[in-house]
């Protein structure tokens, strides 16, 4: 059976879907590495920073050769440390996990085995009984800055471990005061309550077990707090990549709506949308001169400054056609502007194109030359193709005599070729005079049998 674990809900994912999530959002994860590495990096160093203030202040305390054993201690911690460095990842490593018992076991050791270099009676039963448990709660608060949530259930079951087999070592070790204990004994006759705690040759076992039940406890509240923030940020990072597919289509202004919604484009439907084609003219020619590595990077250009136009103008990016592309306005939502709103972003496009114009002069190059076509009318809005990969399409005859009037612009001497419908759309004929728009009389349509009205920009309308 394949291994699962739960996430959303209580909802068990299986490897294979972990392996794909962590496919879809790869950048995450890598982003993640990156930050666990951050983190690693500064645990490290205010671990550095702060066994190295310890260590002077031991040797303030301790001047003497006994202080050594404690540096030599130190000296493990700051090894274990950079080594977690090395071999740091996301998700949990055998080796990361060995390196981490290590750091606990050293620490267990710090609190239970007394100085062997230290000349004074002591005993390894009072050294764990007064010793400072609270201190694997650094450890555990390094581990959840520096590591995946999933790292720190193994934390707390090998401090559990250690701190209990520690218990067990402790009170089979001899102790260099057992006399104290029988004097205590006699003192505290009659108090036996108060006895468990004085003596220190005692370690009751029940102060241990709550010591790792609290310490486990809070492990898991972390591990459970760094599993939802994780969770969090996949959540988020699914829903930029979704609003930046959205942004690549439609203009910023109702990509937020389109991103609340829980049907965004809606059912299929029948509505008015000025459709919007704009193609270089000649790009054939100029390809055959150019290395596909310039030419590349001209489309890349052509494409940037044509996509700012739609957008600024409140119009959607239906899809790039290579030279060229394809533009609504009006959906997913219709308003009384979108006419109106087309016929400006054809202006707008040209004004861009003499300003690229002008720059690539100064460069030496040649001028490259737009034409748009524009129609107004009814289409189809819906998504096309097979379960696994759906197209939001708009379908219609609009789309197809838009095309047309683009080709259009060749034989008309036109940078601009619209519809009357279009225009009548847009408010009638002051606005389309306005924008330069000349009445051109009825065209003939390849492929149609009723002639369209048509308006045109001559080309000198629009000329740098």
């Amino acid at each position: 059976m394949a291994e699962a674990h739960l996430v959303d809900g209580m909802r068990p994912i299986s490897r294979r879907e972990e392996l794909e999530d962590v496919e879809r959002n790869k950048y995450l994860y890598e982003a993640l590495d990156q930050n666990k590495r951050e983190g690693l990096m500064l645990a490290v160093r205010a671990r550095t920073i702060s066994l190295a203030i310890i260590g002077v202040f031991l040797i303030y305390l301790n001047p003497d050769w006994s202080v050594l054993y404690y540096e030599v201690l130190i000296a493990g911690f700051l090894l274990i440390g950079w080594l977690q460095v090395k071999i740091g990842r996301v998700e949990r490593s055998r080796a990361e996990l060995f390196l981490i018992l290590l750091d606990l076991a050293l620490m267990t050791i710090v609190l239970v085995v007394p100085n062997p270099w230290d000349p004074r009676p002591w005993s390894v039963a009072m050294q764990y009984k007064y010793a400072l448990f609270p201190y694997f709660y650094v450890l555990l608060a390094g581990a959840a800055l520096a590591y995946s949530w999933r790292t720190l259930l193994p934390v707390a079951a090998f401090t559990t471990v250690l701190w209990i087999g520690a218990y067990f070592w402790a009170i089979e070790q001899p102790s260099d005061i057992a006399e104290l204990s029988e004097k205590v004994k006699l003192a505290l006759a009659g108090y036996p309550h108060v006895l468990d705690f004085v003596d220190p040759n005692f370690v009751p076992l029940e102060q241990r077990i709550q010591e790792v039940l609290i310490f486990c406890i809070v492990a898991g509240l972390l591990g459970l707090n760094g599993w939802r923030s994780r969770r969090l940020l996949v959540k988020q990072a699914g829903v930029a990549r979704e609003r930046a597919n959205l942004s690549r289509h439609f203009p910023p202004n109702i990509v937020d709506t389109l991103a609340e919604s829980d049907q965004p484009l809606g059912d299929v439907r029948s509505q008015p949308v000025a459709v919007l084609f704009a193609d270089i003219v000649g790009f054939t020619k100029m390809a055959e001169a150019e290395t596909p590595e310039r030419i590349v990077a001209v489309l890349r250009q052509f494409h940037t400054r044509m996509e700012a136009c739609v957008f600024d103008n409140h119009g959607t990016l239906d899809k790039f056609l290579g030279d060229g592309l394809m533009a609504t306005f009006g959906t997913p939502e219709i308003t009384e502007e979108d006419a109106e709103n087309a016929l400006r972003c054809a202006t707008a496009m040209h004004r861009e194109m003499n300003i690229w114009n002008e720059q690539r002069a100064k460069e030496g190059l040649s001028p490259i030359r737009l034409s748009i076509g524009i129609h107004y009318g009814t289409v189809v809005l819906g998504d096309i193709g097979s379960e696994r990969r759906l197209e939001y399409a708009v379908l219609g005859d609009v789309v197809n005599v838009a095309s047309r009037l683009e080709a259009l612009t060749r034989e008309l001497n036109a940078c601009t070729v619209v519809s009357g419908k279009l225009i009548d759309a847009a408010g009638g004929a002051a606005i389309a005079r306005d924008l330069d728009f000349i009445e051109n009389g009825s065209q003939e349509i390849r492929g149609r049998d009723e002639t369209v009205t048509t308006w045109i920009q001559p080309l000198a309308s629009v000329a740098p």
